[in-house]
Parts: structure tokens; sequence; C-alpha cells
């Protein structure tokens, strides 16, 4: 018999750990169907023609132990107007999971979610559109359980689940704003091309620009035209829509980091990539040690309650950070890095370290060649006795150059003020300045000692800020 090699030995246990047992299936399923019944019936009390499905990692059995989700889809007629998808599908979900914990939620439009004996489950409304005459997003996902399911065997569900768990492990995992990686669909859709979970993550390490997937072979002999429809930098075409990129949500950091990690993993076969280490938080003691050795600024842009679903809080959050991310750039504070946080509840965070708190409060601004006659009016005209100017203006080799006051010398001074009514006029997203005028905290590196202490998520963010490096790099070879 052939010897197993480690790699081999290490995926047989990881799939002990995270395919589900019959019992599990027999249990999901048996609520799954009732689901179903019971949206059924609510419909039918409501008078709604709908066609319900089960949909997603259920349906196509692709689901990790422990980690069930059940979605269910609703499809409606196309003559269903667009703002009752959403509204009368809410009440046919309300009424199927009657009873349990529901929380509204909104993508393209909304759904419910609710939660059954801790099983999450998504009741979703889509139109019963035909291929290509898409009216929302959600009328593909029909069409993606019926291509994928006749196409799966047990060897590649156990090679999904494989991609899914190691993808879930290095924390790129999901399709929502806040994490900008794979979907369910996307890793199944990789499987199926590469046909194991192994040969995944080799094609990944190898990657050569751009990464294209086109299963159906729509771009056949024309795969040159892919980076001119599709721009994001990894593309999967949908096979049940060639117009779609299956990948569009995935950001160029979180390629990045799929790749890095799937090179480490070939060299280093470890579980850590599958189920890293819960994060180990500093003390406060050890926090502000290593504050004190980085020697640069954190300032933190503490922020209360801001009324919106999961998406477009971090969105609104991203947006913000850009922003503001600019606007330090514009005064010229130096960012090392930042980052941002929430508890997608009543608290979030925008973190942004500069090398320093404070500038001089002078600065020399250089002008513009000699030979630029009407610019060198100009300039001269601005800075020439101007209130704000210190030295010159002077000719420094072949350009005018003068010295003028900063406007801010303090990175919290600036952003204290630019964020007084709310930071609208610097490109603070909507939702964000509202909660900004209400009220905004900036602390400075020890002073956000009393909301590391009183928030476990936060202290772990900045813990592995702090430590600066993805959780499975813990070994080279």
């Amino acid at each position: 018999m052939p010897s197993t090699s480690p790699t081999e030995k290490l995926q047989a246990h990881i799939l002990r750990r995270i395919t589900p047992s019959e019992d599990e299936r027999k249990e999901v399923f048996s609520l799954a169907d009732k689901l179903v019944k019971r949206v059924e019936n609510a419909a039918e009390k409501a008078k709604v023609k709908a066609t319900v499905r089960l949909e997603g990692s259920v349906a196509r059995d692709t689901w990790l132990s422990g980690e069930p989700e059940i979605d269910i889809f609703l499809q409606l007629p196309t003559s269903t107007p667009r703002q009752a998808l959403g509204t009368v599908c809410l009440g046919i979900a309300k009424e199927a999971t009657k009873g349990s914990k529901q929380v509204e939620r909104f993508a393209e439009h909304p759904y419910l979610e609710a939660f059954i004996n801790s099983t999450r489950v998504n009741i979703v409304p889509c139109y019963r559109a035909k291929t290509g005459n898409w009216l929302s997003a959600t009328d593909r996902t029909p069409y993606h359980t019926d291509f994928v399911k006749p196409r799966l065997n047990d060897q590649l569900r156990s090679q999904i689940r494989l991609l899914k768990r190691f993808m879930k492990g290095i924390g790129i995992y999901g399709a929502e704003i806040k994490v900008g990686g794979f979907s369910g669909y996307l890793c199944e859709l990789l499987t199926l091309q590469y046909r194991s979970f192994t040969d995944v993550v080799k094609a990944a390490a190898s990657l050569n620009k751009p990464w294209m997937i086109d299963y159906m072979g729509y771009y056949k002999e024309r795969e040159e035209d892919l980076p001119k429809i599709f721009e994001e930098p990894l593309i999967v075409v949908d096979p049940v829509d060639k117009g779609r990129n299956v990948a569009s949500a995935v950001r160029q950091d979180r390629l990045v980091e799929f790749v890095a990690a799937s090179r480490h993993f070939l060299q280093n076969p470890e579980e850590q990539f599958f189920f890293p280490q819960p994060t180990k938080t500093l003390s406060t003691n050890q926090l502000l040690k290593r504050m004190e050795k980085r020697g640069t600024a954190l300032v933190f842009l503490v922020i209360g309650e801001v009324k919106a679903v999961p998406d477009i809080l971090w969105g609104q959050l991203y947006k913000t950070q850009r922003s503001l991310r600019n606007t330090l750039s514009q005064n010229e504070f130096c960012i090392v890095k930042d980052a941002v946080w929430s508890s997608e509840a009543n608290s979030s965070v925008l973190l942004f370290e500069v090398e320093t708190r404070s500038l001089s409060p002078t600065r020399k601004h250089f002008g513009p060649p000699i030979e630029k006659r009407a610019e060198c009016e100009r300039f001269l005209r601005k800075h020439l006795g101007a209130k704000a100017t210190v030295s010159g203006p002077r000719l420094e080799d072949d350009r005018w150059v003068v010295e003028t006051k900063r406007k801010y010398t303090d990175v919290v001074d600036l952003l204290r003020n630019e964020l007084k009514y709310g930071g609208r006029q610097v490109g603070v997203a909507e939702l964000i300045s509202k909660a900004v005028a209400k009220k905004v905290n900036v602390f400075v590196n020890e002073e956000v000692i009393s909301i590391y202490k009183g928030s476990r998520g936060f202290a772990e963010f900045l813990t592995e800020y702090i430590e600066g490096k993805p959780r499975w790099l813990t070994t080279f070879q």
C-alpha cells in the first residue's frame, strides 16, 4: 500500500472535523424541509404565488459541520412589483419563523434572517426569471444550485469543504463588504475547475495575473477580452450568466492573501491554516509597551451607534476610512497604516497610525518652474505678502519656493475640526456623518485603554493590529 503523505493525513484529519455526521445531516435537512413547508403555507395564506426552494450550501450539501446556514428562496412571478419583493416576502418570512429571533437584513432588497435552534436561516425573495432576464441579483441563485448539484459527488464535496475551511481559517471567506472575500459558490466553482483542494491552492500559489476561469468556455479563443470586460483581479465567469464575474467581490488584498497563504501552506501544511489559535489579547501593560516601542501616534476615532445593516455599515465605514486617509495625507501626516473595527451594534472605531502626532508649524512649498510664466504669476499673487507666508517667495534652482504656515500641526486638532459638524465636507459617508455629528471621541495611544478593557472584540482587533502579521504565519521553511 502507498504511504500517506503528511498533507494527506492533515486533510483527512480536517475532514473528520468539518464533515457533518449522518445525525447532523438528518437534523439539518429535516429542519430545512419543515421550513420550506412553513414558508409555502405562509405564502398561500398571504395569497402569494411563490415557488419555495432550498438553496445555498445546505441544498448542495457543502456546508461545514456545526455551521449550517439554511437559505430558503421565494421565487415570485416577474409581474410582482419591486417594492413587494421585499415587503410582502418579509411578512411571509416572519409568519413562517414566528417565535424565533428575527432580524431584517438588506442586500439589494430586504430579506429576513432568523435563528431556529441556533441555526441561521435566511429567507430571501427573488423573481422567477428566465436565464439572462434577471430582475434582481438573487434571481440567479436557483440556477446556481441547479448548475452545481449534478456536478458534485462525495469526493468533490469533501474538497469544497476543505477549501471553505481554509478560506475561513485565513480570514478571507465571505463576499460581504466587511470581508471582501470568497463566497461559497465561488469556492464550489474553483473546486469544480481544479477538481481538488490541493490543486486550487497550487493554482493560487502559481498565480499569473490576471487569474481567469471560464468553466463553460463562453470566451473560448477570446480570453484576452476578459480583462477588458471585467476589471477585478480574479475573474470567474458565472456559468449561468456570461456577463457576470462570480469573483467581483474579491478585493485585491484578499486575493493576495490567498496567494501568500497558499504558498506557505504548500511548504508548511499545518492545522493552523484551517483552525487558527484564538487571539490571545495583550495585557494592558503589554499593549502600552508595544505602543511605546512603535514610537508612532495611533489615533482612534470612536463612533457610537450607526443604524444600518452590516453591509451598508461596512461600506460607509470603508468610504469614511478612505476619505479621512486622504485628508490626513493632504495635510502631510504620514500614515503608517490604518484599519476599521465595528461591533455592528453600538460602536465603531477608525484607527489611523501616523508617524508623528505633531508637525512643524512651517512647511516648504514648491511653486512652478520659471518657464511656466502664467503659473508663476498666479503663485506669486497667492503667496507674496500673504498672511500664511513665513518666508519667500524666492527662487531656488529653476522654480519659486515659499515657506508657509501649516493650517494644522496636530493630527487630533485636524480631525476634531474637520469632524465637528459630521465631516461631510471631507468625504465622511452620510450615515457615519450623522453619528459623528452626535458624538465622536478622538483618542491617541494609551488614551484608548478604557475602550480596550471594555470590549473583547476591540481588544482582539487591536492585538491583531499590533501583532501585524497573519495568524497563519507562524513558521517558515
